[in-house]
């Protein structure tokens, strides 16, 4: 028999993938399913970024490029973050990578150990856990409370920092909750930690940083100068741009981390794909009106499903401040979160995902992605009053 190693026994995995097997499943056996478990944009990649990858195959980009990605696209990356979050980033601080969670690996494995604590927000993105706990450190869950807009509170952090930890993870806008950190928590989050918790890196996931909603400005940890040599940024183009599977990611690294992560990427992936990255550059110099195009229509269905989903038996929602998930409580309506998911897409054709897939703080809630149509959602929303009316 192979013989792995016990640290493959603590990686998980993301369920919502798997939500969206049995749903494609559903689907070829002929029966009708509405998903609104799958967290991707529905819209296409403007039109303007495919043309830029495939001039850049004519133009004879196969090659490898350099581990940090190409000098242009660095470039452009820096006057994005000029632009967008205000501030000046060198691009030799910047590492392109194929897609966001190879920052989080990344990073993870910089500062993961035994002996080593590691705060991440739960319910969160799955992989921070997974990750985490296959790296021997202890995952210590920051709970993100719906009486509070699933928002980060700067004390409830602060105070779960000990002289073990080695990272923060923070994620805003956030997956699942589409909770997003107002100035006022981000300041005193910031103050505490320089001064009181010095040794501590934090890694910024801001790869919703570009949808959000109400004239609400995305506040970026990127802006205090106080933790350029401890802060890690995550970004990139999935979400922006509705490029998740072109895997076009980027981070921003202090100084001192830029060698081991360019180190990891050679010893990883060695860089990535050519054409991509040059579609990248197409992406952030070029028209940016398919992104606020993308972005009104999600604030649409926003506005819409909230609404839905308040007026269903046993269910309250907040609203999101970004991104493009709905996490509603579901605790009256007698049924766990699992349970419930299971029920819609089996019995209702409605693929969603349990809230315990993102932590077991999770349970009593479950995620809708709202990155469907106005027409799906509403029968949606109308095949889940009818099985919860049945409940």
């Amino acid at each position: 028999m192979l013989r792995l190693a016990e640290k493959m026994s603590r990686l998980g995995t993301e369920t919502a993938f798997d939500v969206l097997a049995r749903a494609e499943i559903l689907a070829q056996e002929g029966r009708d399913i509405i998903n609104l478990g799958i967290g991707q944009p529905d819209f296409k990649t403007p039109g303007h970024i495919v043309e830029a990858a495939i001039k850049a195959l004519h133009d004879g980009h196969h090659g490898y490029t350099p581990s940090p990605g190409i000098p242009q696209l660095r470039e452009s990356v820096a006057q994005d973050l000029a632009t967008y979050r205000g501030v000046n980033v060198a691009p030799d601080r910047i590492v392109i990578v194929p897609g966001g969670k190879v920052t989080m690996f990344f990073a993870i494995l910089m500062f993961g150990e035994p002996g080593a604590e590691i705060l991440y927000p739960n319910p969160g993105f799955p992989i921070y856990q997974s990750v985490i706990e296959f790296t021997g450190a202890r995952a210590v869950p920051v709970r993100l409370l719906e009486e509070n807009d699933f928002s980060l509170d700067a004390d409830t952090i602060l105070s779960q920092i000990t002289e073990n930890t080695r990272l923060l993870i923070l994620n805003s806008p956030a997956n699942p909750t589409g909770g997003a950190a107002s100035k006022s928590e981000m300041d005193r989050l910031v103050s505490g930690l320089t001064d009181m918790h010095p040794q501590v890196a934090v890694l910024s996931d801001e790869i919703y940083s570009r949808i959000t909603y109400d004239d609400r400005e995305h506040i970026s940890l990127l802006s205090y100068p106080e933790l350029d040599d401890r802060l890690i940024l995550l970004d990139g183009w999935s979400k922006t741009y509705a490029m998740t599977g072109w895997r076009m990611g980027y981070a921003v690294w202090p100084e001192a981390l830029v060698e081991g992560a360019t180190r990891l990427a050679v010893n990883c992936h060695s860089c990535v794909n050519s054409a991509a990255q040059h579609a990248g550059i197409a992406a952030l110099e070029g028209p940016q009106d398919a992104v606020d195009g993308m972005v009104s229509a999600f604030d649409r269905r926003r506005r819409l499903i909230v609404k839905g989903l308040n007026n269903l038996p046993g269910i309250r929602c907040c609203i999101p401040a970004g991104a493009f998930y709905a996490f509603p409580n579901i605790t009256e309506t007698g049924l766990t979160a699992r349970n419930l998911q299971d029920r819609l897409l089996e019995e209702a054709g409605v693929a969603t995902v349990a809230g315990t897939s993102f932590g077991a703080m999770g349970e009593g809630y479950i995620r809708f992605s709202y990155a469907n149509s106005i027409e799906n959602i509403e029968q949606a929303l109308s095949r889940v009053e009818d099985l919860l009316e049945l409940t």
